[in-house]
């Protein structure tokens, strides 16, 4: 996720104690992005309308983690 700021994330990573929404937009995006993989590839059931709800909430979480990166960036001059 967000291939682009993998320098920003380390950093953000590093500092979890101050990141920890972060960390768990990040843990969650993580989780659905393989739920959604296993359902693709046949290894999870799930209907075409439980894996659009996935997706929607995986984009949300992209969505809420590229905010707090820019935020952060911005605060950390990075």
């Amino acid at each position: 996720m967000l291939h682009e700021y993998r320098d920003v994330i380390t950093h953000m990573k590093e500092n979890g104690a101050a990141n920890a929404h972060f960390l768990k937009v990040f843990d969650k995006h993580n989780e659905l992005d393989n739920q959604i993989t296993k359902a693709e590839n046949g290894e999870i059931p799930l209907s075409d309308l439980e894996l659009e709800k996935l997706k929607k909430e995986k984009l949300s979480l992209k969505d809420e983690a590229y905010a707090m990166i820019i935020a952060y960036k911005k605060e950390h001059n990075l």
